[in-house]
């Protein structure tokens, strides 16, 4: 069952679906006129035969020339109607196609303007079930059911016509039957809306689980997780199958057979209506044929608009979720204010900064630093200190709940995007590399950086070698998540990619975690040089990586414990010597 909170938002959704049209209405207005050509070819038909039947074969006058001249006309009006038809649909399918490109393209473009906060609580699965399972069913709301409705809609029209000219008493009687028939519609609308509900949202749980089981497939293999894994799926995917059961149940109730009941019941009405006609004057045997013709014409658009309910009420409840994501208000933090400042000399402050993810519990406590143009700063603490979070406020991909962060001097939220992402170059622990050849994954198809560049910035940080070993070199083909490549040279790409944008701002989050160590001493050359005129943002768990950095920031809890040099930090002996101490005894022999 359905509310009426539930019956008021799909009469939106429904004014929305329609409301993409608007921009096609010259096209629809032609595909419209086809349709009316079409329909009014289909209802010459019966009117054709009854002339013959009652002009012509009844009184048995065979003249030859009328007779070719009718059937010419016969076979004249079938044609136009088979091309009307044909262009008709072809008009309808193309407007349907267009628009779901449309509000695909329009959902993807949202997608890509949410904050990440909204991915960190939405399953990837579910998002990808919404751009594609339900704009897919969108599709059959343009392709089969508002060209089935209108079709029909006109047919009815004039089918109803036809029968008020042929016998106007019998006509009023099916024009009472077609509130039957909306009552029935309505009353499966109402019931049906919950079940499709439910059973899209379980499609999307499958994708969901589908996703992430794939995705995890190295470590559901490992720990033996397959058997556990297909039962959770298996369950999910029992209940989908219930719930489609539960549709088809009700279509099986309301859609045709209820409307066959109805049509049965009309015709014993119209058959005996002529048969009591008969008692008391001669019937027209042509009348009879050509408005029996007319009921069974009537109740067959009428059975498509009942077969297509489900489609409809299934697109309603599609739209709605897209609709929602279209409408998610949780997009990505953006630019305030008229000013452009520009990103220069790279110096960084935060000041007193304090966020929350769930805004419950502060990951960032007051946190304070200052970073001038060139210098290098590093954030070491345990797992879940904040280091992370200080690199997703300082790239913009959160707001803090309260503090300032300044570039230049500058309030961050002041920055156009395009001036952040320019002047800032990140490198994370995890990556990610796409689809496509090597020189495209460090030039991210920037076509502005030239082969040169590309091939310079491999060289910088010492991925040229591994490079030229490949296939097809620099245009050798890597397949999803370079799954071909090592971790370790995945992540020199990265390095390439970051240097070949030349950034200001060099944001390094655990970039050497998966280097070996023999590789991690070529990058440590490459990030000196990186390092020289840039200021440099490093979050790193091993301590030898920063140790010439000019500024270390400890953090617990989020919350600065301790702050300096890497030689101040170890004669403090607090929780930066305990890590270093961990990690490192003999150094710390030595360096003592």
């Amino acid at each position: 069952m359905v509310n009426e909170n539930d019956t008021s938002r799909q009469g939106k959704d429904l004014k929305r679906l329609l409301s993409f049209t608007k921009p096609h209405k010259k096209l629809f207005s032609v595909a419209f006129l086809l349709l009316i050509a079409a329909t009014v070819a289909e209802m010459l038909s019966p009117i054709i035969v009854k002339i013959f039947i009652d002009d012509y074969l009844v009184p048995q006058n065979f003249e030859q020339n009328k007779l070719i001249m009718l059937v010419g006309i016969y076979f004249g009006v079938l044609c136009l109607k088979v091309i009307f038809s044909y262009f008709q649909v072809l008009v309808f399918q193309r407007i349907a196609f267009k628009i779901v490109q449309e509000i695909r393209v329009s959902v993807y473009e949202r997608v890509q303007r949410l904050s990440l906060s909204f991915f960190d609580k939405t399953p990837i699965g579910s998002i990808v079930s919404r751009i594609t399972n339900d704009t897919e069913a969108i599709k059959e709301f343009y392709v089969s059911v508002l060209a089935t409705f209108l079709h029909h809609g006109v047919a009815l029209i004039g089918i109803l016509v036809a029968m008020f000219l042929l016998n106007a008493k019998l006509a009023l009687f099916c024009l009472f039957i077609i509130p039957v028939i909306f009552l029935i519609m309505k009353e499966y609308r109402k019931r049906s809306s919950a079940y499709f509900h439910r059973s899209r949202t379980l499609l999307s749980t499958l994708n969901a689980k589908l996703n992430e089981s794939i995705q995890g497939m190295a470590i559901i293999q490992v720990f033996r997780q397959e058997k556990r894994l297909r039962k959770e799926f298996e369950e999910t995917n029992k209940s989908h199958f219930q719930a489609n059961m539960r549709n088809i149940r009700l279509d099986a109730l309301l859609l045709r057979p209820a409307n066959d009941v109805v049509r049965v019941v009309a015709l014993v009405f119209i058959i005996g209506s002529f048969g009591m006609d008969a008692l008391n004057s001669p019937v027209e045997i042509g009348v009879l044929y050509a408005f029996i013709s007319y009921l069974d014409r009537f109740f067959a658009p009428l059975n498509e608009i009942m077969m297509k309910l489900a489609l409809f009420q299934q697109a309603l409840v599609s739209s709605s979720r897209v609709f929602d994501l279209m409408d998610e208000e949780n997009i990505s933090p953006v630019k305030v204010g008229n000013e452009h400042p520009v990103i220069s000399q790279g110096e960084i402050e935060f000041r007193n900064v304090t966020f929350s993810y769930d805004g419950k519990r502060d990951v960032l406590k007051d946190i304070s630093f200052k970073v001038r143009a060139g210098e290098t700063i590093a954030f070491v603490g345990h797992t879940g200190s904040g280091k992370s979070t200080i690199m997703n406020l300082l790239l913009r991909f959160y707001t803090p709940q309260s503090g300032q962060i300044l570039l230049d001097g500058e309030p961050l939220e002041t920055f156009d995007e395009k001036e952040i992402r320019q002047k800032l170059g990140l490198v994370l622990q995890d990556a990610f590399i796409f689809a496509g050849t090597v020189k495209h994954n460090i030039s991210l198809h920037n076509e502005s950086i030239p082969e040169d560049t590309i091939k310079k910035a491999a060289e910088f940080v010492q991925a040229h070698t591994f490079i030229e070993k490949l296939p097809d070199k620099y245009d050798t083909e890597l397949v999803e998540r370079g799954a071909t490549l090592s971790s370790g040279q995945r992540q020199l790409l990265t390095f390439a990619r970051t240097i070949a944008a030349n950034p200001k701002v060099l944001v390094l989050d655990e970039a050497t975690a998966n280097i070996d160590t023999e590789t991690e001493e070529l990058i440590q050359e490459a990030l000196e040089k990186m390092r020289e005129g840039r200021t440099t943002i490093a979050i790193a768990h091993r301590l030898s990586t920063i140790q010439d950095a000019d500024q270390i920031i400890v953090l617990h809890s989020g919350e600065v414990v301790e702050h300096g040099r890497h030689q101040e930090l170890l004669q403090q002996k607090g929780l930066y010597y305990n890590m270093y101490l961990l990690q490192n005894k003999k150094a710390l022999q030595q360096t003592v």
